[in-house]
């Protein structure tokens, strides 16, 4: 029987997700079959549009009652949005792929985490760059040791989206509907991207530094002489110290010009270093022990990760397929009952992060992640 998948949201994600569900018996031979059955959203007319371009059989503008007609929930739906839908579906038993951050705080994701761990269902986060075939690479290296003693994390995450003081407010620019900005929106992703990296090598975040900005207090509301205030940041830039002893620098900003999507990380061990950027995605910077600079590696061969599902070594993926993976990944382990990575409570060991550089920010001084 095919997996029936109900989608909370059709813009930017559902479309991105959607896209995967479609690509999945393509290209996976071994991957369930899904049956795209309900997309969930307010607008009838949008949202009708949606579901014929998406491939959708259903609509229904109750989220609750979406829940009783799918074996799988996805909710793609702004942050305010998290936590009521996903920890439902929870306690029905259905499992839950949740977008990130996992929530607008701490403890909406605790909750998340708490009805996760008592449901028999299974719940995901969706930090998509863990399933680039580079950062898959990167990680084999650092776990099999070719790095040596991990001693520093850097990770960046610039986009420019917001830089003109006239581009038009959204909900990503309220605290109550997104929780926080930059912050949450970017370094969520930074935050996972390290600790998956280099957890098992260089411990868990014990203590955090951070500085949080916003530059722009104001924006005009589209089609309206209005404005509405910014109560989130527009940036943040944040220090780390790991349990095993390395230390971490993030940061992450949407008024950096001339960035449009930069995430970059690096790592850098005793015996080598490595470095990746979102804007290169095939390729992963690599530094062994005795080397004179960094060697190119384009991790596009059949036996890198992911890679034989595609095309021929040297034919690039993209920042589409990332969702492809995650989402077979995820949806196989639904089929086979089996824990997946990112659960929740990886996802609220994230947000906890995030809060704790918050909370640094209002003392001015270091904290400890709770």
């Amino acid at each position: 029987m095919a997996l029936k998948i109900g989608v909370l949201g059709y813009r930017f994600m559902g479309r991105a997700h959607s896209n995967a569900f479609a690509r999945l018996p393509m290209f996976f031979d071994d991957a369930p079959a899904i049956e795209r059955h309900t997309l969930v959203g307010r607008d009838e007319d949008a949202l009708a549009d949606a579901a014929d371009r998406f491939g959708f059989a259903n609509t229904e503008t109750d989220w609750e009652a979406a829940i009783d007609e799918v074996d799988v929930f996805y909710n793609l739906g702004p942050n305010h949005l998290h936590p009521e839908p996903s920890i439902a579906a929870l306690d029905a038993d259905v499992p839950v792929f949740c977008e990130k951050p996992l929530a607008p705080t701490v403890a909406d994701a605790e909750r998340m985490a708490e009805a996760a761990s008592e449901s028999d269902a299974i719940a995901g986060c969706a930090f998509n760059y863990r399933f680039v075939p580079a950062i898959q690479y990167a990680k084999n290296l650092i776990d099999a040791g070719e790095l040596g003693e991990i001693r520093h994390v850097r990770g960046r995450y610039l986009q420019d989206w917001g830089a003109d003081p006239e581009d038009p407010w959204t909900w990503r620019m309220d605290e109550e509907l997104a929780g926080s900005g930059a912050l949450g929106d970017l370094g969520a992703h930074t935050v996972d991207l390290a600790r998956f990296l280099v957890g098992e090598q260089a411990g868990d975040i014990e203590r955090v530094s951070g500085h949080l900005g916003t530059f722009i207090e104001e924006r005009p509301v589209a089609d309206s002489d209005e404005s509405r205030p910014v109560t989130v940041d527009d940036a943040y830039s944040a220090q780390a110290a790991f349990a095993g002893g390395a230390m971490g620098t993030f940061e992450a900003s949407r008024m950096a010009s001339g960035h449009k999507n930069d995430h970059t990380i690096a790592v850098h061990g005793s015996e080598g270093s490595l470095k990746f950027s979102l804007e290169r995605l095939n390729e992963l910077e690599l530094l062994r022990e005795g080397d004179r600079g960094y060697e190119t590696v384009l991790v596009t061969d059949e036996s890198d990760p992911y890679v034989e599902h595609w095309w021929p070594p040297g034919h690039v993926l993209g920042w589409e397929h990332t969702f492809v993976h995650e989402d077979y990944e995820f949806l196989s382990a639904v089929a086979a009952g089996e824990p997946y990575e990112p659960s929740f409570a990886t996802a609220s060991e994230v947000q906890r992060v995030l809060g704790a550089i918050e909370r640094s920010d209002e003392r001015g001084e270091w904290v400890d992640v709770e």
